[in-house]
């Protein structure tokens, strides 16, 4: 018989199915029930809970799918009665969650939960308006942070994150116009923060050596190369098979994304269409990876790890970088992902242009990496002044 979980004051407790489709558990009187949302409260942004009953843990199954998926219908003829909260927590379970990665949808659940429903929820959709949603930007950009204990200073969201929220508010509001909901979208002419830059920190090249270095004396060297010359994200380099790699014609095909999701390893599609590529590498980085195969010649995984077999963890590569900068004496707070961007650094320093950069990256267009890269970019264009000025007083 299969296991149904933990028990908890005498009543059989099923473990939590997928997210979005409901719990069942046995109760006391020997009958199943299955509980699901089926929606939020719009004057309070709380859940609201159904259930269903059955004899059997088949029947409530089959019955709670299709009360989730009843749940999630709408009638657009009840359309003027829609708050923007109802309507936020309707494009987010249909619209956006099936079609985005699992954290990803936990940020969106966020945005709606804590920020829009409570911040501009109880406003009928159709009377939404650039004000108010201009006014809910600056409430949570002064004081829009989560208390989440008490005695918690006050403060507002980033830049960053008021950015984010209205990128997603933007798609929302988007949608509702295509399903002429409303006649145009109120957040399209909101006037945001500015973008903050922060400065960009990277392995400094003369600490290059002892960081690979210290990733040889750990046995981790081919995966931290393959990093620094090619740039992928943690995720894709993770998610990377012996399948991948093209030997004689030196090249990895990257089209899997591997994240935490739920306490279990999950492989996605990639971040973005742009991101399923090609990228070549070169020799030394092509011996290396085949080199380590001997030590795990019958594993799928480029790089397995040592304690499952599996896939690595990105918190546990994580933290094996951390060792990797303590080591090798890098005071700097380099995060994994600052390796990619050492590398994209590396790349236009040594006059790759900017397109090539963008394309091994993975980036939807080559202006996204000038503008994260500026700075880069500012510095090269100052080195060429200097050699046209140069060979300028050389011709006088």
């Amino acid at each position: 018989m299969k296991k149904i979980g933990r028990r908890k004051g005498g009543i059989a407790v099923a473990k939590r199915r997928a997210n979005g489709e409901g719990n069942i558990r046995k109760r006391k009187d020997g009958r199943w029930e299955g509980g699901y949302t089926a929606g939020y409260d719009s004057e309070t942004g709380k859940r609201i809970t159904k259930n269903v009953l059955g004899k059997t843990q088949a029947e409530v199954k089959e019955k709670l799918k299709r009360a989730v998926e009843d749940s999630k219908r709408f009638d657009v003829s009840k359309g003027q009665d829609l708050t923007v909260g109802q309507w936020a927590t309707l494009w987010f379970e249909n619209y956006a969650k099936p079609s985005i990665r699992e954290s990803t949808a936990e940020h969106y659940r966020n945005f709606v939960e804590n920020h829009i429903v409570p911040g501009i929820g109880k406003i009928k959709l159709r009377k939404l308006t650039t004000l108010d949603i201009q006014k809910f930007y600056n409430r949570t950009r002064e004081s829009g942070r989560i208390l989440r204990y008490e005695g918690m200073e006050i403060s507002g969201l980033s830049n960053k994150t008021i950015r984010s929220l209205h990128a997603m508010l933007r798609q929302c509001l988007d949608q509702a116009v295509m399903e002429r909901l409303i006649p145009y979208n109120p957040a399209a002419n909101c006037k945001l923060p500015p973008k903050e830059k922060k400065e960009m920190q990277i392995i400094p090249s003369e600490k290059l050596g002892d960081y690979l270095r210290a990733a040889e004396e750990h046995g981790v060297l081919p995966m931290f190369y393959l990093e620094l010359t090619t740039g992928l994200r943690r995720g894709e380099l993770l998610a990377l098979l012996w399948t991948d790699l093209n030997i004689k014609e030196k090249y990895l095909t990257v089209s899997k994304f591997v994240a935490r999701g739920k306490g279990e390893l999950r492989v996605t599609e990639p971040k973005t269409r742009n991101s399923i590529r090609t990228v070549y590498i070169d020799d030394e980085t092509v011996r290396l990876l085949v080199q380590d195969r001997k030590n795990h010649p019958f594993s799928p995984y480029l790089f397995p790890s040592p304690v499952t077999g599996g896939m690595y963890g990105p918190d546990c590569v994580g933290r094996i970088h951390k060792k990797l900068l303590k080591q090798a004496g890098i005071e700097e707070h380099v995060r994994f992902h600052d390796l990619r961007r050492t590398f994209a650094t590396m790349a236009l320093q040594n006059g790759v242009d900017i397109k090539t950069v963008s394309g091994m990256l993975g980036h939807y267009s080559a202006e996204f990496t000038l503008d994260v890269y500026t700075n880069v970019t500012k510095e090269m264009q100052k080195d060429v002044a200097k050699k046209i000025g140069g060979f300028m007083a050389e011709v006088m």
